[in-house]
């Protein structure tokens, strides 16, 4: 290799060294969530998932989604669970209840890693709708919401917009949305 030339790679790993320390990791809940992490290191963080985090140690489902997946989250928010009728969260949280917490959570996850773009395609190929199967083994439908963002629209009919896309983690990508989708 001559000289010139490692001169020119040199500078070239230091511009992309440089610009990947720059960039940010994205932030939910007021804290950046890191690629390196798993899905629960990096949701526990988040002061905007304290319910979903609460729901999923109460379901006994940490060591799944600490494994290594990959799998698609979309995360409700606090707000989105406070739309649930007054109750249902103190409900579903109770040990009588996990198996129907457990069902609800799962609804919220795919298997694999989803990111916006692979749903777009998928919106796309599939004429405006792409579906996808849960964990649980329902169905979400993924459409384009103004064109730009992604909506569920769950088995009962309940919709929620993906707020927060591309969240990306070491075993999977999270998506939040604004509204508990409920299966059947």
């Amino acid at each position: 290799m001559n000289r010139k030339f490692a001169v020119v790679l040199a500078i070239a790993a230091i511009a992309v060294t440089s610009a990947v320390a720059g960039m940010k990791n994205p932030m939910v809940g007021g804290q950046e969530m890191y690629p390196t992490k798993n899905i629960i290191e990096n949701a526990v963080n988040s002061a905007d998932h304290t319910t979903l985090v609460a729901a999923v140690k109460a379901a006994g489902l940490v060591e799944t989604l600490e494994g290594p997946g990959p799998f698609t989250v979309f995360a409700p928010t606090n707000e989105a669970f406070a739309k649930l009728p007054a109750g249902t969260v103190d409900t579903l949280l109770k040990p009588e209840n996990k198996a129907t917490l457990t069902k609800v959570l799962t609804y919220h996850v795919v298997s694999g890693r989803w990111s916006a773009s692979d749903l777009k395609k998928q919106i796309k190929a599939g004429n405006g709708t792409a579906e996808l199967t849960t964990v649980e083994g329902g169905k979400l439908w993924a459409t384009l919401h103004d064109g730009t963002h992604i909506m569920l629209k769950g088995e009962k009919g309940g919709t929620a917009l993906v707020t927060i896309a591309n969240v990306f983690q070491s075993n999977g990508v999270i998506h939040v949305i604004d509204t508990v989708v409920m299966p059947n």
